[in-house]
């Protein structure tokens, strides 16, 4: 099965294509530096489909991180991703970016409760509770709030200053997870035929935007 993959959320976006008959499985990838996704991100899907002569119709699924993380880079990578499913006619699907890190963070058989972590801003976090790939809970915290919810299991984090902020917690160090660390998940939902529907697929932000929070109330009409 070959798969786009695709993840803008995090300090760095990245593209990879891979395909499961191969040995080495991931056939391409590119990573856009610094937050430059929504200039980089189609150019690149671009490149790595021209450097393996694939077409958009030869793919299982379209496959997406859709948050949380940065609003642009979370806009952006759905965005593409739901024109690239409908352009190619291919099914889609979307993965959480606090399941993927609770993944490269878990001891490798699934059966540990994993928080996953990542920094929010305004003091705040989004957490992830997971067992394997299921997912028990997804919130934004405050650092008690965390604390007190990551009782026990594994805590994951992959940015140093949430390390620091809940050094209490000894929580695990990984690296950023990549689009091609979305991988697994892909696989496992087209077998299970998991598939996202486009029209009803939306960021998993796990906040209000800011225009959201500050938007003024409509006068009540009379």
């Amino acid at each position: 099965m070959r798969f786009l993959l695709m993840d803008t959320c995090g300090t760095e976006g990245s593209v990879a294509l891979a395909d499961t008959q191969l040995a080495g499985v991931i056939a391409a990838e590119e990573v856009l530096p610094g937050r430059t996704a929504s200039e980089r991100l189609v150019p690149a899907v671009r490149r790595v489909l021209e450097s393996c002569g694939w077409r958009l119709g030869d793919l299982a699924a379209v496959v997406v991180v859709h948050g949380p993380g940065s609003f642009t880079g979370v806009r952006v990578g759905l965005s593409a991703a739901k024109g690239l499913s409908e352009a190619g006619e291919v099914p889609l699907i979307a993965v959480s970016r606090l399941a993927v890190l609770a993944a490269c963070g878990g001891d490798g058989a699934g059966h540990g409760v994993v928080h996953a972590v990542l920094d929010a801003g305004r003091g705040e976090f989004y957490y992830g509770k997971y067992r394997g790939r299921e997912c028990l809970r997804e919130a934004l915290l405050t650092a008690e709030e965390v604390a007190e919810a990551a009782a026990g299991g594994t805590v994951v984090v992959c940015e140093i200053k949430v390390a620091e902020a809940l050094a209490a917690l000894g929580p695990r160090v990984v690296a950023e997870p990549g689009a091609k660390d979305i991988l697994p998940f892909a696989v496992e939902r087209e077998a299970a035929r998991d598939l996202n529907d486009a029209a009803l697929l939306d960021a998993n932000y796990l906040r209000r935007t800011d225009a959201e929070i500050f938007a003024k109330p409509k006068s009540m009409a009379r």
